[in-house]
């Protein structure tokens, strides 16, 4: 089956990131890789494979779906821990399939242990605390009855991890915050363990506290944007390169390339509207061609009149409204070109590049909205 884009991921890159995220945590901390959203966009299926061939043996995703497919698609005996969103009726399944789960409130660690009972198994449970974020985690208030329910349940429950999340450890303006965080998740632990309560792991950090605060690393961390060779933030890597080998060269690789190809051509006179509306008029002559990709595919309609994509190494202005399902790109600089010719949306072309970057600053979106909206759909193919 034909489409009209298709994705690339470099399997290459997400090594070299990973060896690279190596170098900044002590040789006995874990890597957990972070696949949550589509594995940001990159596909699950995919980036599963490429991270077991990249040593890779622990996946965290954010809801059970995410976590099956997972499970479908390792080939090693990774682990699999849920962040977020699970259904009651599926935590025996879950238990029974070795998957492991955070629990936040005493509704889910409840319902956790009916569950591990109903099976004969014990729940592999990852028990957040609440540090600060206050989205999800047990507070300071809640420890005596959590104390008196896991010691009462012990045998029931596998104390996988004690964990927590950084509220935006990339920028420094919540530095302070994080400090304060860091500080009250290890009184919570320290409450815990004074009762005889052990984990076997802890985790807090996210790519920004591994990479900022070498004090969180602990057993695991959990490495999302970074291993798609995406600094959190620009300000991270300002923070950072300090400590680089080369200062100013960025050591991560990004792994997408994606790509389309012109679909057939226009010829619009000056003074001519293109598209819907009035949004643009052709100041002369041009020479347009048609690329199958819109909207409904993940490419904005706010990249009207502000996209690029590249066609024979050359940048060529998107022009007029996206459609959903086709843009109309100026290439009346260009000399010669065909039905079927590549179009770059975001990668390499020659020795030109659209980066996820500059694709999201355009489209007024962060790297990690732009890349989870890719829709799924899209066919993804690993390249070296």
């Amino acid at each position: 089956m034909h489409h009209t884009s298709r994705l690339e991921v470099s399997a290459g890159a997400y090594a070299q990131n990973i060896e690279f995220l190596r170098t900044r945590i002590p040789p006995t901390t874990q890597i957990s890789a972070v696949v949550k959203g589509n594995a940001y966009g990159h596909g699950i299926t995919q980036m599963v494979e490429i991270a077991e061939n990249a040593g890779i043996r622990h996946f965290s995703t954010f809801s059970s779906d995410e976590a099956r497919k997972v499970n479908s698609a390792k080939k090693q005996e990774s682990e699999i821990m849920i962040m977020g969103m699970l259904y009651p009726e599926e935590l025996p399944e879950l238990i029974v399939q070795d998957i492991q789960f955070y629990v936040f409130d005493f509704c889910r660690l409840e319902l956790a242990i009916q569950a591990a009972k109903m099976v004969g198994r014990p729940a592999k449970i990852h028990v957040e605390v609440e540090t600060g974020f206050h989205r999800t985690g047990f507070e300071n208030s809640d420890l005596p009855q959590l104390i008196r329910i896991l010691k009462e349940n012990e045998v029931h429950l596998a104390l996988k991890g004690i964990c927590t999340h950084y509220a935006g450890a990339e920028s420094s303006v919540n530095h302070e915050r994080v400090r304060g965080q860091i500080i009250r998740f290890r009184e919570f632990k320290n409450s815990l363990e004074r009762e005889e309560i052990y984990f076997e792991r802890t985790h807090t950090a996210c790519s920004a506290a591994t990479l900022l605060f070498p004090e969180t690393h602990a057993d695991m961390v959990r490495i999302g944007i970074a291993s798609y060779g995406f600094w959190p933030t620009q300000e991270t890597f300002s923070l950072l390169k300090h400590t680089l080998e080369k200062e100013n060269q960025n050591p991560l690789r990004r792994l997408l390339t994606w790509k389309s190809e012109i679909m057939s051509f226009k010829k619009v006179a000056k003074g001519e509207f293109v598209g819907y509306g009035l949004s643009f008029c052709a100041p002369r002559d041009l020479n347009l061609a048609i690329v199958p990709i819109g909207y409904s595919h993940g490419y904005g309609r706010n990249l009207s009149n502000q996209g690029q994509v590249l066609i024979q190494g050359q940048f060529c202005p998107v022009i007029g409204t996206v459609n959903m399902n086709a843009i109309a790109v100026d290439i009346s600089h260009l000399n010669e070109y065909t039905p079927g010719e590549e179009v770059i949306l975001i990668g390499n072309q020659g020795e030109n590049e659209i980066t996820v970057a500059s694709f999201a600053e355009t489209s007024h979106l962060v790297n990690y909205e732009m890349l989870s909206r890719l829709p799924s759909e899209i066919p993804r193919k690993v390249v070296d």
